[in-house]
């Protein structure tokens, strides 16, 4: 590779994908066209060779910069649009990371190296009429009589299955009496019932909308029409009917002629939102999210790239989906922490989306029975629009719920069981009626810790500075952080004593509870340890749809989104064991998920219950939680986050430094802080101090926090920090507006 010195020759601006590093400039041949911006470019960097996106065709080249060719162009068209790289680059820049590492969210992984994941297909098509040939036996005979009802061609494969082998077509095309294309075979993720696209046959467009609906679809069609940015707070509670309101929505934008982006937190919501989708727009609809096979997700993106649909459904990387005229966008539960992802670029979905609806100007709709306290503030304050929808469809109630103190339940029964009393007779009586219930425990694995009777020890990871979970079907213990994993040991491993005891219960223990009190019902379970095949959790809520589960048990997997109208009991186990976390959101995501999965019961004919086991039935997000008071919950959190002078009151930045000395640790993570305090005037700085889990996977964690009213003042106070240490920049972690901070 040559090294040139600059003399006014042509340069591009280059982002590639490597965490921190900022644009980079090439030159370009002068026999190489000009690539687009968006287009994907092969360019050295060091001894490799990476495939980067064009953010600048006409770049400034640094001053007797000695610069490096650009190896080859992939795309003479953009592969990106224009607005999918503006938001990219926004997104580097806003949480600090470089502009590769957001680009490359945007393209799906087939494209991010030098070949094509396409997949061909070969169609045999009749010759018109003047060959001469005559076919030759009577395979080719059978083969031409095919083709004479199919005037569009058969796919060879469909040929080969009816007896006619490749052989014949190849033998039949050579002798002209057939012609052969190769043509793009787009693999569906819809196709199947098996992937769990278990979606009505069609939509059911005439069905009567509640006055509450009803005012909620003209507030936002009024605000679509206005065709400029419009954000706006859809507060319904659970089973209000936000999804009809949705597709009411998305038929009024996609008849004005422009496009819908529909977000989920997580996966396992993907298949019934999107089916419920398809039902109403057929194939306009394509998914995104990282379960399909790297070849669906390939395709996919490719239809939405070429304008062959109107929505798109899918999980936080949707949002950079190649859409080219977005009138609306909607982020379904846009409370939930799975929007934000947990490693570089650590953007939040919920976010990104407003700022890509303010480049479409387009209106974006966050809906939640239990808004997050960032979204509830900018609806107080004005910035967001709000609509309210409070009554339940058909005017059916909410749950009746009951609060059950444990300490008096194991004061009185002297038993340490998961099952109170009041849940054990709740589940016998829906067992009795024919009708479902619903048990949550957000803690996977069968005992939370293995412990010496004899000494006390208890079983830690040795790479995290965390106890191992006991999973009694694998008959191991695990790391749920680094997934370190091994036998149980006879004995322990500090005195050699043999009595090593379980304590705490998981959903795999509950399980087994609920087994032996119920020996009769048909129990499943969801949790990380039992969905990890393909289309395993949507197996399991068909089931449930179906009737035929008696009890799901789960974690939070099962406490949103779902619409399970057999479901009339809702009881909730160890409710408060988000309460003891240091994280000073733990108060928010317990009555959120507390009030998301009280909302699964009673969404039928039949009314619901839920049962909410406790050790604090005394705590504000517990007894709202229990009353479905979001007002009174937002009122009392809101105070707290005063009083401490948290989020949303004030901006902040989680760094974590880490090291696999925890000194080496400390000591980087002070300099860095000695290094932003003077770049960072009127900004809160606290620590350096220890992680709340102070060790993961060998490398000590060391936290720096920035509270302050202005976040781009600490995101560059950062970004020059680190700029003086590059070195550092590979052991430093930034979190722009961290839903977690453990």
């Amino acid at each position: 590779m040559t090294f040139l010195p600059n003399r006014a020759e042509p340069a591009v601006g280059v982002a590639v994908p490597v965490p921190g590093l900022g644009p980079l400039t090439y030159r370009r041949p002068p026999d190489m066209p000009i690539p687009p911006r968006g287009a994907r470019v092969v360019v050295p960097l060091g001894t490799r060779r990476v495939v980067g996106c064009v953010i600048d065709p006409a770049a400034d080249a640094p001053p007797d910069a000695e610069l490096r060719d650009i190896i080859a162009v992939i795309d003479a068209e953009p592969f990106l649009p224009e607005q999918v790289v503006d938001l990219a680059l926004w997104v580097g820049e806003y949480y600090v990371c470089g502009p590769g590492d957001a680009i490359a969210v945007a393209i799906p992984p087939s494209a991010r190296g030098e070949g094509d994941a396409f997949r061909l297909r070969t169609r045999v098509l009749p010759v018109a009429s003047g060959s001469d040939a005559a076919p030759r036996g009577p395979k080719q005979r059978a083969l031409l009589e095919k083709l004479q009802r199919a005037p569009d061609g058969v796919l060879q494969r469909e040929l080969a299955a009816d007896g006619i082998g490749a052989d014949v077509v190849r033998r039949a095309a050579a002798a002209g009496l057939v012609r052969l294309i190769e043509e793009v075979d787009e693999r569906d993720p819809f196709a199947g019932r098996e992937r769990g696209w278990a979606a009505p046959a069609r939509y059911e467009d005439g069905r009567e909308l509640t006055t509450e609906q009803s005012d909620a679809l003209a507030a936002l069609i009024e605000a679509a029409d206005a065709r400029t940015f419009r954000p706006v707070l859809l507060h319904g509670v659970t089973g209000s009917g936000k999804t009809e309101v949705y597709l009411r929505l998305a038929r009024h934008v996609i008849a004005s002629g422009r496009q819908v982006l529909v977000l989920v937190p997580e996966i396992a919501l993907t298949p019934a939102l999107a089916g419920v989708f398809r039902a109403a727009f057929g194939e306009q609809v394509a998914v995104q999210h990282s379960g399909l096979s790297d070849g669906e997700r390939h395709d996919q993106w490719h239809r939405i790239r070429r304008g062959a649909v109107s929505v798109v459904v899918g999980t936080r990387s949707a949002v950079f989906a190649p859409l080219t005229s977005i009138g609306l966008i909607v982020v379904d539960e846009e409370h939930d922490g799975s929007y934000k992802q947990d490693e570089t670029p650590r953007y939040h979905g919920r976010d990104v989306a407003v700022v890509r609806a303010q480049m479409a100007r387009a209106l974006v709709v966050l809906a939640s029975a239990t808004p997050s306290l960032e979204t509830a503030a900018n609806a107080e304050a004005g910035r967001y629009g709000l609509v309210r929808m409070n009554r339940r469809v058909l005017d059916r109630p909410l749950a009746d719920v009951r609060l059950v103190d444990m300490r008096r339940e194991i004061a009185a029964t002297g038993a340490e069981t998961a099952l109170s009393r009041p849940l054990i007779e709740a589940i016998e009586h829906r067992l009795a009626s024919g009708e479902q219930s619903l048990v949550l425990l957000n803690r996977r694995g069968f005992a939370t810790v293995v412990f010496c009777r004899a000494c006390g020890a208890t079983l830690e990871c040795p790479h995290c500075s965390v106890t191992l979970t006991y999973h009694r079907a694998a008959r191991r213990v695990r790391c749920h952080y680094c997934n370190y994993a091994v036998h149980v040991p006879r004995v322990c491993g500090e005195c050699g004593d043999q009595y090593l005891e379980h304590a705490g219960v998981g959903t795999e223990r509950l399980e087994a509870e609920l087994r032996e009190r119920f020996p009769s019902a048909r129990i499943a379970r969801v949790d990380r340890d039992t969905i990890r095949r393909r289309g395993a959790i949507t197996r399991v809520l068909a089931a449930v749809a179906r009737g035929d589960v008696d009890i799901l048990v789960g974690t939070q997997m099962i406490a949103k989104g779902h619409d399970f109208p057999a479901v009339t009991l809702v009881g909730v186990v160890a409710a408060d064991v988000g309460l003891g976390l240091p994280d000073f959101r733990a108060a928010e995501r317990t009555f959120q998920l507390l009030t998301q999965v009280v909302g699964r019961a009673g969404r039928g004919e039949t009314a619901g219950e839920a049962i909410i086991q406790t050790l604090y039935p005394e705590h504000y997000s517990v007894q709202a939680a229990a009353a479905q008071d979001y007002a009174t919950f937002y009122a009392r959190e809101m105070e707290f986050r005063r009083a401490m002078i948290y989020p949303p009151v004030v901006a902040m930045v989680n760094v974590v430094v880490r090291d696999r000395e925890l000194d080496a640790a400390m000591a980087a993570a002070a300099e860095l802080a000695a290094r932003i305090r003077p770049r960072a005037p009127g900004v809160r700085i606290l620590g350096p101090a220890p992680a709340a889990i102070a060790r993961l996977r060998d490398e000590y964690r060391v936290q720096i926090f920035l509270k302050g009213r202005q976040r781009r003042v600490m995101r560059e106070a950062i970004a020059a920090a680190l700029g003086e240490r590059p070195d550092l920049r590979r052991r430093v972690t930034v979190d722009v507006d961290p839903v977690s901070v453990i």
